[in-house]
Order: C-alpha cells, then structure tokens, then sequence
C-alpha cells in the first residue's frame, strides 16, 4: 500500500515483499533511512512532526519501528482486516501500527526513499489538525501515559507537600510555604486520584471493548479493582474526612463560633474535605464502572 503521488518508487518493493515472505505482518518503510530528497518533505513535518509522533508512539507501546507515517507500506491483508481499523483521517497511519504491535503482530521496516510529490493539487494533509489527530490517538490508546503516570506523579507530589506542610509553615530561604501551599497540595492529590481512577476505567473499558489486549505485568491487577472494592476504599476515605471535619466543627463551636487563628485547624479542615472529595471520587468511578460492564446483546 502506498500513495499514489509519484513520491515513493514501486519500482523498489522487493525488501518489502522479503520481509513478507519470511513472516512479517506488517512491513514499514523508513525515509529517515532511505534517503528523502530536496523539497519532499516540509521542514516541520522532517524535523518536528514525524520524528515526536513517532518517538511518542515508540515510548508508548514499545514499537521499534522508526517512521509511524511512511505512506509506503506492505503487510498481510488477513492479519490487518482482523484488526478491525476505523479510524477516518490521517491517524490510520499510526493506527494500523499501534493496533498491530498490540494484537502482537511481528513488525518490520526497510528503507525506503522520498521524492518530490508529482501532484498538481495541493496535499490534503494539514499539518496542525491532522497531527493533533495523531497525538490524540497515541493518547487514547495508552490510558498509562494518558491517565495513569500523570495521575501517579500528582498523587506523589500531593502527597509530599501535605507531609511537609501538615506540621505549619515551611521556610527555604526568602520563601515561605504556608497554608495557601498546603491547599494547593490536597488540590494536587485529587487531581491526581481522579486521573488514576479514570486510567483504571479507562483500561477496563478499552479491554472489554476490544481496542486492547488483556493488561499485563502490573496492570494485570486492574480486574481485582472491583466496584465493590473501590466503594470499600470510597466510604473509607469519606469517614475519615468526615471524622477530621467534626473534630473542626467542635473546635469551631468551642470558641462560640468566632475567629480561629490556629491554622492547624485549617488544615485538618482542608485535608478533611479532601478525604471528604476522594471518597466522592472513588463511589462514582465504582459506579461508572460498573455501567460500563453491563455486557451488550
């Protein structure tokens, strides 16, 4: 398969057909490798575009190949139809690559060289949209890097700045931490178990519906996460919250209601509510969940 623009040599197909006939699924070619000619490829597509999406899709899904958009590519029509592709833009290019290297396909590349497109028309790829259209399906295809690191890293850093400002205000140099830190803290630890609890329905959903494999390795523990255990953890972290905020309201109500100055206080009260939004949080992701498990006729 490859466009028709007069910008790949089909003359050239022999390591693609090789590759083929000694088990490869799926045959890449690589310009990067083979050469690419004056003018046939934009200065941002060549040194920003290609190579990003590309060293994204690598990282994301551990794929070798080194040229996710090489419009010149062989492979065994049985095997790709099976992957059920339905992408309708320019991501089918990394579509095809992704879905491939998921479902375990062996993948290969060849080098490949690039001309000047013949074309009279102008190209139909647009350069921001149609690689905004890329990046978002490497994203939605990895609920890790989507959901999961960002959400790990929000809950980790949170987590830090509550340990270190619980006991009051922080000094480092001519900067001073206080309160209005710590708020921003528990602020960070929400954000971040939203995200890790959307990578788990995430991850369960996509599994489900086919779009990728059985999770592995560490994320093989995705299926103990049950709604009914994730309701457990829910209610925990809401009476938790629930007991700090009573203890506030006593100590509000021990000073007849007026003015706290000590700002303990405050942070019990934050980090209560906090609790108090968590369990929140993980109630309606079990439900979530759990919808999106009913099984379809």
């Amino acid at each position: 398969m490859g466009d028709a623009d007069g910008s790949y040599d089909f003359s050239a197909l022999m390591p693609f057909l090789e590759e083929l006939r000694g088990g490869a699924d799926l045959v890449m070619g690589n310009r990067f490798k083979g050469g690419i000619a004056a003018g046939a490829m934009p200065f941002s597509h060549r040194y920003l575009g290609n190579p990003v999406l590309t060293r994204l899709g690598q990282l994301f899904f551990s794929i070798s190949v080194g040229d996710f958009h090489c419009g010149l590519r062989g492979f065994r029509r049985d095997r790709i139809r099976n992957l059920g592709l339905h992408t309708m833009g320019m991501e089918f290019a990394s579509e095809m690559v992704v879905r491939s290297a998921l479902a375990g396909y062996r993948l290969t590349e060849v080098p490949t060289t690039l001309s000047k497109a013949g074309r009279a028309r102008p190209p139909h790829l647009r350069t921001w949209h149609d690689g905004w259209r890329h990046l978002r399906f490497l994203l939605i295809y990895s609920p890790r890097w989507l959901f999961l690191y960002p959400g790990m890293l929000l809950v980790a850093l949170g987590l830090f700045g509550i340990i270190l400002l619980f006991p009051g205000e922080l000094r480092i140099g001519a900067v001073r931490l206080n309160i209005h830190t710590f708020v921003a803290a528990c602020m960070t630890v929400l954000i971040g178990i939203q995200s890790v609890t959307f990578a788990g329905v995430a991850r369960r959903y996509a599994t489900l519906r086919g779009l990728l494999p059985p999770p592995t390795g560490y994320l093989a523990s995705l299926p103990a996460l049950t709604p009914e255990r994730l309701l457990v953890v829910g209610a925990a972290l809401f009476a938790a919250g629930l007991i700090g905020l009573t203890w506030c309201v006593g100590q509000w109500i021990s000073v007849d209601f007026g003015p706290i100055a000590d700002q303990r206080i405050l942070r019990v009260l934050t980090l209560s509510f906090t609790g108090l939004a968590a369990g929140v949080q993980f109630a309606l992701v079990a439900f979530l969940a759990s919808l999106m498990e009913i099984p379809q006729r």
